[in-house]
């Protein structure tokens, strides 16, 4: 792919995180301006690289993504090429970096673009490849355009804008999409004339509970009820629950933790992404931000579900089991995190994509944001005229399930 330059930064694409110093990446990755934060008005001319660890989204960080390179679960035959763009000042300073994947198909991405895809092609066109700027198979929201906090944030993060666009036509690829990106983000694409996207998912908000009971206290009597059923059928046939993280996390229960992925994306899904050699690489890097919990009957590991913990969220992912019993999936994907959230002091738990049954389990519509640019000119009308009226539709379901809340009436109802 071409690099560019510009007479501020140097634009460079890297084929691998391998490339890029893990303190660096993560000093943008780390960046108060990704997370919403006003930065200081303090001249960082020589800034040092961040000490402060893997950021507090854990998904942008070096070691999540690396893990994901070193693994084989992106590049090589997955349809997932690395190419991270990279803003570089004087002597290869890195200011500024965005995750990003040249792609030949459009699965594993869950902001679904199959149906430009199709029309494009039958007009004549090549929709792929495509680029995609996003965190392979991870639906949780984030920063997507990483930009050190300094003097030169702004000029930086246009940069990357600009850089995305200039890739995309410079390269012949047909598009460009950023997923699960910040509003702010979102904005910023909109204005530099990438198309807006926006979708929902269920999430849960911690309002100073003590416990999970007093979460349940806030609930409808009818929907209380039916939780403290689902929980109980769930673990009625001697079934232990366990948290695991940090050095709990060994080997054999990696494997116990893959064979429940596999059967249970192999059967939903029909391929499962990621390698067995990711989670022990995750396990490795990032164990302390790890928790697996994982279900026990007779002594035998029969079910889990992985969370990543970032600073103030719970991050549910991927589930599996290898025994099939009532409630055990809500109640190890969504009752339990909604348990360690509480206990640790967590403000919110993103249980992933989809799941309208969630809103019944307390978790509240929330929306997400995408943002795209389309090179072709007829292809781009007729994409934005359908987000258009898309983007009204999401609103008007948000607002309706809203309304659905199980949260009691008289209680004022979590934002």
């Amino acid at each position: 792919m071409t690099a560019m330059t510009s007479p501020a930064f140097q634009i460079r694409i890297a084929q691998s995180l391998a490339e890029v110093s893990p303190a660096a990446w993560n000093a943008c990755a780390n960046s108060p301006v990704e997370h919403g934060l006003e930065l200081t008005s303090e001249d960082n001319s020589s800034p040092k690289l961040s000490t402060r660890g893997i950021p507090s989204n854990p998904f942008i960080s070096h070691e999540f993504l690396s893990a994901l390179e070193e693994s084989g679960s992106v590049g090589g035959r997955t349809g997932w090429q690395p190419r991270h763009l990279l803003v570089e000042g004087p002597g290869g300073y890195l200011l500024g970096a965005a995750p990003c994947y040249v792609k030949t198909h459009s699965r594993g991405e869950y902001v679904f673009d199959h149906g430009w895809a199709e029309a494009f092609e039958r007009a004549g066109g090549n929709y792929y490849p495509k680029l995609q700027v996003a965190v392979p198979f991870t639906p949780v929201t984030g920063p997507r355009l990483l930009v050190r906090q300094g003097p030169h944030t702004i000029a930086v993060r246009e940069r990357l804008a600009d850089a995305l666009i200039e890739i995309t036509t410079t390269n012949d690829l047909s598009s460009a999409h950023v997923t699960f990106l910040t509003k702010p983000e979102w904005q910023t694409l909109g204005e530099q004339g990438f198309l807006l996207r926006t979708d929902r998912q269920f999430h849960w908000r911690n309002s100073g509970y003590r416990n999970f009971d007093d979460f349940l206290t806030c609930l409808a009597s009818r929907k209380r009820k039916a939780i403290r059923r689902e929980r109980k059928e769930a673990l009625g046939t001697d079934i232990e629950v366990c948290w695991l993280t940090g050095s709990d996390l060994n080997e054999s229960v990696w494997d116990a933790f893959f064979a429940f992925y596999m059967e249970t994306g192999s059967r939903k899904w029909g391929r499962p992404y990621l390698t067995r050699q990711f989670f022990s690489l995750v396990g490795e890097k990032m164990r302390e931000r790890t928790l697996l919990v994982m279900a026990r009957r007779a002594g035998r590991w029969i079910a889990g579900a992985i969370n990543f913990i970032g600073a103030d969220t719970l991050y549910g992912r991927n589930w599996g089991a290898i025994e099939h019993h009532p409630f055990l999936h809500f109640e190890l994907c969504y009752y339990q995190a909604i348990a360690y959230a509480i206990e640790n002091g967590l403000k919110r738990v993103e249980a992933g994509v989809q799941g309208e049954h969630k809103l019944a389990r307390g978790y509240l519509p929330h929306v997400t944001y995408s943002a795209h640019f389309i090179a072709n000119a007829a292809l781009r009308r007729a994409v934005a005229d359908y987000l258009s009226r898309e983007r009204l539709y999401i609103q008007a379901a948000a607002e309706e399930l809203a309304a659905a809340a199980p949260f009691r009436k008289d209680l004022v109802e979590p934002e």
